[in-house]
């Protein structure tokens, strides 16, 4: 009995999906688990497994294609198996009978954020045994991240996928066979400085002009001697519509607070060495905040909320799933998901907030890893920002900026009433709100609630 397989349900926001790249042409034998194309959405690119074992019969959905969640993408049957005619993904709409849907389950290697070029519309067939170009330049994320760990040259490698294109079984062969490995240009280090939950970021210098061919310039512009025009990542062009999306959609305000970190930095300097030889990273100012975000969004549930006004109904999130804004390299901006946030304590949250800042980075998130987010941080505060007004991870209502502590002399009263001058770690959160989820009375006593508990709680109990 054919089997058709469809565009899966990559995440529970995602609505649909671009074919990067086919991994199994028509007439080829493929097993249940094997992958079988390679998906990106706006949130991560992944590859889909076969859910059967079979022939693939007909491809319906050509590579570079995008098309909505549930629509018929192959048939896969029994040898010698008579297929019925499939409709083309325009008629998606149509009834496919049997169908059968991926349920979407991570495969063994993780997936990449990375931004990569789209893959072009399948190309014929054909082995080629040496350097090429076209289809062999299509490379799935897998092959590049197995290539950039191996260090070999992909120039090297025989290709036998369509177009010469390499495939991960054709690299595995290559480093199999002991031939001489070209090693890769290594790319130059970078010198770091603690980031959020201690990940280091990029030295804030500024990026270099993206290498590659100068591509044609953009309709009716006039370019200016010496310009210098590339494509567009797939990621940046992810990040543009998203931006632009949530800007249009969600009625921004935007409000801020001065925050005396003076308590919280008197825990950190006491645990700060025994910290870094127990967890391998620096303990900074995120995870206490974090941990003060998830009691302000405890105390304030609108906040931790989604609003559809054209239904006339709103989401109340029963779960608080912090999205924390990764900045990769200065190559994009990733909002990672840390998962049930109102369950861990300050050692916890920083844990981790790491973990998903390290995977983000090694281009190691899954689907569920930057998908479900009911209220978003980020943290441009180790770069030296001031003030910062961010765009809202559409559909949470709200989004926190932590900015850079500083010190500066404030006045400080004793509780006698006495005032003096005293120097302090003083920092600001930026707040940005949704004006349909609530209004600005919630959003300044949201912020009180944060200031007061980096203020006053006993963070020393929190990291017990």
């Amino acid at each position: 009995m054919a089997t058709t397989v469809t565009m899966p349900q990559l995440g529970e926001t995602v609505t649909e999906g671009t074919i990067l790249s086919w991994a199994k042409r028509p007439g080829e034998a493929i097993s249940e688990d094997e992958v079988l194309l390679e998906i990106s959405t706006d949130k991560v690119d992944t590859e889909v497994p076969s859910p059967v074992a079979g022939i693939v019969h007909e491809i319906l959905v050509a590579e570079g294609e995008t098309v909505p969640v549930g629509t018929p993408l192959a048939v896969i049957g029994e040898p010698g198996e008579e297929i019925a005619a499939q409709p083309a993904a325009e008629a998606a709409s149509e009834p496919v009978e049997p169908v059968v849907s991926v349920q979407f389950e991570p495969a063994a290697e993780p997936v990449t954020v990375a931004a990569a070029a789209a893959a072009p519309v399948s190309a014929p067939a054909g082995a080629q045994s040496g350097p090429g170009n076209g289809m062999r330049q299509v490379l799935s994320p897998v092959v590049r991240r197995l290539a950039a760990a191996s260090g070999v040259d992909l120039a090297t490698v025989p290709g036998t996928g369509a177009g010469g294109r390499i495939t991960r079984k054709d690299l595995e062969a290559f480093l199999a066979s002991g031939a001489p490995i070209a090693q890769a240009p290594a790319a130059p280090a970078v010198a770091a400085a603690p980031a959020p939950g201690g990940v280091a970021p990029p030295a804030p210098t500024a990026p270099l002009i993206p290498e590659g061919e100068t591509a044609a310039p953009p309709e009716g512009v006039a370019l200016l001697s010496g310009d210098h025009v590339v494509e567009l990542d797939r990621l940046r062009v992810r990040i543009a519509d998203n931006m632009l999306r949530a800007k249009q959609s969600a009625a921004h305000v935007w409000a801020s607070i001065e925050v005396d970190y003076e308590n919280v930095e008197r825990v950190r300097q006491a645990h700060r060495e025994e910290w870094k030889k127990t967890e391998g990273f620096s303990l900074t100012y995120l995870p206490f905040i974090a941990r003060a975000t998830v009691d302000a969004l405890a105390a304030f549930p609108v906040v931790n909320s989604s609003i559809y006004p054209e239904q006339g109904k709103a989401v109340f999130h029963t779960s608080i799933n912090l999205g924390i804004a990764v900045d990769l390299d200065q190559k994009g901006l990733l909002v990672a998901t840390v998962r049930g946030a109102d369950g861990l304590r300050v050692v916890g949250l920083a844990r981790a907030i790491r973990s998903v800042a390290e995977k983000a980075r090694d281009k190691a998130l899954q689907p569920d890893d930057v998908t479900g987010s009911t209220f978003s941080i980020t943290n441009p505060g180790p770069f030296g920002s001031f003030l910062t007004a961010p765009i809202i991870n559409v559909p949470n209502t709200a989004i926190l900026s932590t900015d850079t502590v500083s010190k500066r002399p404030v006045v400080v009263t004793d509780a006698y009433g006495n005032d003096s001058i005293s120097i302090r770690h003083i920092g600001y959160l930026g707040f940005s709100w949704d004006h349909r989820a609530f209004d600005g009375s919630t959003a300044v006593l949201f912020l009180q609630r944060l200031k007061q508990s980096l203020e006053t709680w006993d963070w020393e109990q929190e990291l017990a």
